[in-house]
């Protein structure tokens, strides 16, 4: 490929150095100032320099002019995008908005995910529930025996209440719920991730979860200690439990976008899913937060089965009702 003559290099250059000269003394305002800074002048003028500069890059590579050039205009044009185009959004404002209605909308836009991963956790819970009560020999095929550590179908009453309502730092049951935190945090991370698989390993992911928390269920149910063991769980479970159905629900949008993507193409609609999905999953992390406060504080000082469904009711009804409507009024 031949050099550019030199006297096109300089005639090409001279009549548009200014302009360049200009749009990047602006965009240095912008970037070490303010955008404030800019006159109404300046504003009408910017989007006008960034067209001729692409207009200039174009020529330059189309007539291979002088590579050093066509990095600077690169460079030029690529600073002048993200000030035109980008978001200048203030940081506490872009907080704002995501607590305000972009997460509750996000969580609205996978409602259908929502109710069918909501459907298969219930249903798998009900499933190791019904296997355990009607033959004991799958608990032990269910749940590893390192975190079942003897709260089996063979327990007695007293040991299992114990661990309901115990001391903390005797209660063998407290090596499940750091367990069931740890995990769960896990199934959530990975049931989003790997949704782009057309969603088959979130719907495993969520099945056992459901399956071995339904076991445990059968274990105390047998010994008349359902209550107080849903209380112990949903203390802090209405949010933990609630963050891995919207963990699920994302991946399964993402599954969906890439297994039926409808008239966009796949990648398109894979990343609007993702997108969205990405939104929820924040808030879900958010969720497992709240959710590791309520299991190191309040399920440990808080003994009372009355307190302790007060406390699920409440954070459940915050959930439902904020997911429900916040940001209604943007989406209307």
């Amino acid at each position: 490929m031949s050099a550019a003559p030199a006297f096109g290099l300089i005639r090409f250059r001279a009549e548009r150095e200014a302009d360049w000269a200009r749009l990047e003394a602006l965009l240095d305002t912008v970037e070490k100032k303010s955008a404030r800074r800019l006159s109404s002048a300046d504003l009408i003028e910017l989007p006008r320099l960034y067209r001729a500069t692409l207009s200039a890059l174009s020529i330059a590579r189309e007539t291979s002019l002088d590579a050093s050039m066509i990095a600077y205009l690169e460079s030029l044009s690529t600073r002048a995008y993200f000030i035109l185009y980008g978001c200048r959004e203030p940081l506490w404002r872009q907080i704002a908005g995501f607590f305000a209605g972009g997460w509750s909308a996000a969580v609205r836009g996978i409602g259908p995910e929502l109710l069918l991963i909501t459907a298969l956790f219930v249903g798998s819970g009900v499933a190791g529930y019904l296997l355990v009560i009607g033959d004991p020999g799958w608990f032990n095929a269910i749940v590893p025996g390192e975190l079942a550590g003897g709260r089996d179908m063979q327990a007695s009453v007293a040991t299992l209440r114990e661990s309901l309502y115990g001391k903390s730092d005797s209660s063998g049951l407290e090596v499940f719920a750091t367990y069931l935190f740890t995990h769960n945090a896990q199934i959530a991370i990975m049931a989003f991730a790997l949704g782009f698989a057309f969603g088959i390993p979130t719907f495993f992911l969520i099945a056992q979860n459901g399956i071995m928390l339904g076991a445990f269920y059968a274990v105390f149910a047998s010994k008349g200690l359902a209550y107080g063991f849903t209380g112990w769980l949903m203390i802090h479970g209405t949010t933990e439990l609630s963050a891995i159905v919207l963990a699920g629900a994302a991946g399964l949008h993402i599954g969906r976008a890439v297994a039926f993507p409808g008239t966009r193409s796949r990648l398109a609609a894979a990343g609007a899913a993702g997108r969205r999905g990405a939104l929820v999953m924040i808030g879900v992390v958010l969720m497992l937060l709240v959710a590791g406060l309520l299991e190191g504080f309040a399920r440990q000082l808080v003994t009372a089965d009355s307190a302790r469904y007060a406390i699920a009711l409440v954070m459940f009804a915050l959930w439902v009702g904020y997911f429900a409507l916040a940001g209604r009024r943007a989406d209307g």
